[in-house]
């Protein structure tokens, strides 16, 4: 399973080239730190990634890639609904019984650092907590390309820590995960760094 870009760039209508000529492979058990100044086009090259918006320039090979989990920067939970049911509702939807989908929820979340939350409502869960669960929900679904977007932008350095801990653990599983980030911190936890100011127009 990999994703493979060759010579990648890309422009929108009417503008200039955000970035040009990146080739790289992405595989799985890997971080990818996908990093550049603000307008240097990261959403747009995980949208590239995912499959969900055609390059200007170069191609995209997805080898193996069955499914594609977009983890947003701010994290979107149903309020009033606990924890564990946030990753549970996925393991059931790929056929598990109600009880053996909640023991493996609950599994996920000690192994993402939040095993306590599982009864607390979403609505009361700190930022990082809320991230984690995120990165929980996204595992439970077994994606083949997880991508994460700017995952520590609004969390205190601990929780930051923890969060990129979970993303080696995401990727552990097997899952391949790039990370857009302007956060050094989130940086140094990456094992690659793919930077858009290399591949800026010149």
């Amino acid at each position: 399973m990999r994703a493979v870009l060759r010579g990648v760039g890309h422009a929108y209508p009417g503008g200039n080239p955000l970035f040009t000529a990146l080739t790289v492979t992405l595989e799985p058990d890997r971080v990818y730190g996908l990093v550049g100044p603000s307008g240097s086009g990261k959403s747009t090259l995980l949208a590239i990634v995912a499959g969900w918006l055609r390059p200007t320039y170069g191609r995209v090979e997805r080898n193996g890639i069955e499914s594609v989990r977009w983890v947003l920067q701010n994290p979107h939970g149903v309020a009033r609904r606990s924890a564990i049911d946030h990753v549970a509702l996925p393991l059931m939807a790929r056929g598990l019984p109600r009880r053996r989908a909640q023991a493996a929820a609950a599994a996920l979340l000690v192994d993402f650092g939040i095993g306590s939350t599982a009864d607390r409502q979403f609505r009361d869960l700190s930022g990082g907590e809320a991230q984690r669960l995120m990165l929980a929900r996204a595992m439970a679904c077994e994606p083949s390309l997880c991508l994460v977007d700017e995952p520590t932008a609004q969390l205190d350095q601990h929780s930051a820590a923890a969060v990129s801990q979970s993303l080696a653990a995401l990727a552990s599983k097997g899952s391949i995960v790039v990370v857009a980030t302007h956060d050094p911190q989130a940086r140094a936890a990456c094992t690659d760094i793919i930077d858009l100011t290399d591949h800026a127009p010149t």
